[in-house]
């Protein structure tokens, strides 16, 4: 992934409100070098991140229970939903884009995220079974491979980057998914499944760049920097001192470092946001030369007001822009 600046600022998914023309023209407005697809749950559970994300699963259907999204053996009314809202805003992202060039990204749950909330048909998470869980990341897969081709007929000039969220993968690498009794977790994922998940992910839609947003804590960086992704997104007050070892080490493979520097609970002026990313760039002593950061706000924006979330993604521009020019050349 080459975009043409070291610093560059965007979203992460989700927006308020229903409108999702108001939301695309908003992304594109303020998010200018890398726009976005946003998420609206607030138009319900179809158009939410694991609903949106179920919704492009390829040879796999899911149905909506009261215990929460649900692996079936035919094609749902909840799943036609989401799949037709996704078409619905890919059909009005199509005409908001026209006459644009450039990368644009769009988001959805990765497959450890996806095993940690979509059950089984026979009940139980689909975590739970090694077999479910390597079917749901090859449905994933296949699904996204199938989306890239679609946009690249409808939008030849959209440079496309998928992002993958894993707000849950470091409570599946450490085995804090609760069972569905709540007595219990699931067992903790090891290692080279873990990767070997995310790395088929990576390969099937190559040459598409993809990048990985965590919002939680733990997130295992080293891992995650063998996989072939080509950016971390980390929110910046989850990250611990042992985290930056495993960061500097990542940025010096070539990966983005996306850093979640404005909180999503308040709005930060810009000056406060840009300082809270140079203050740990700075003590890492990056190479400016090799060195690649999007600074975002720290997760999604759908439990902010409309007033919010757009103060608090205009303080992440400026931000940027006070960034690149504090960063050595």
């Amino acid at each position: 992934m080459t975009l043409d600046r070291t610093v560059v600022h965007t979203g992460i998914g989700s927006w308020p409100g229903t409108d999702i023309v108001e939301a695309i023209k908003i992304t594109f407005d303020e998010s200018p070098e890398l726009p976005y697809l946003p998420e609206l749950p607030a138009r319900g559970a179809p158009a939410g991140l694991i609903g949106r994300s179920a919704g492009r699963l390829a040879d796999l259907t899911v149905d909506l229970q009261p215990s929460g999204w649900r692996l079936t053996d035919g094609l749902g009314l909840d799943h036609r939903r989401a799949a037709a809202l996704f078409r619905d805003d890919l059909d009005l992202l199509e005409e908001q884009a026209q006459g644009y060039a450039g990368w644009f990204k769009i988001g959805f749950a990765g497959p450890w995220t996806l095993a940690a909330s979509i059950e089984r048909q026979r009940g139980g998470l689909a975590l739970s079974d090694r077999g479910a869980r390597r079917d749901l990341g090859q449905s994933l897969a296949e699904g996204l491979a199938e989306l890239i081709s679609e946009l690249s007929r409808r939008l030849p000039d959209l440079r496309l980057i998928i992002q993958l969220d894993e707000p849950l993968l470091p409570s599946v690498h450490q085995g804090r998914v609760p069972t569905a009794s709540g007595y219990a977790t699931h067992r903790p994922i090891d290692d080279p499944e873990l990767s070997e998940a995310l790395t088929h992910v990576v390969r099937r839609l190559d040459p598409t760049p993809v990048v990985l947003h965590c919002c939680a804590a733990g997130a295992p960086i080293p891992l995650l920097a063998g996989t072939g992704l080509r950016g971390l997104g980390l929110d910046l007050d989850q990250l611990r001192p042992a985290d930056w070892d495993g960061i500097g080490p990542a940025l010096e493979q070539g990966l983005w470092l996306g850093l979640g520097a404005a909180p999503t609970d308040r709005v930060l002026g810009p000056d406060a946001v840009a300082e809270r990313v140079l203050r740990p760039v700075r003590d890492l002593a990056l190479d400016p030369a090799t060195t690649r950061l999007a600074i975002t706000p720290a997760c999604g924006l759908a439990g902010s007001t409309p007033a919010d979330a757009l103060a608090i993604l205009r303080s992440v521009r400026t931000a940027a822009g006070i960034v690149a020019d504090e960063l050595p050349r």
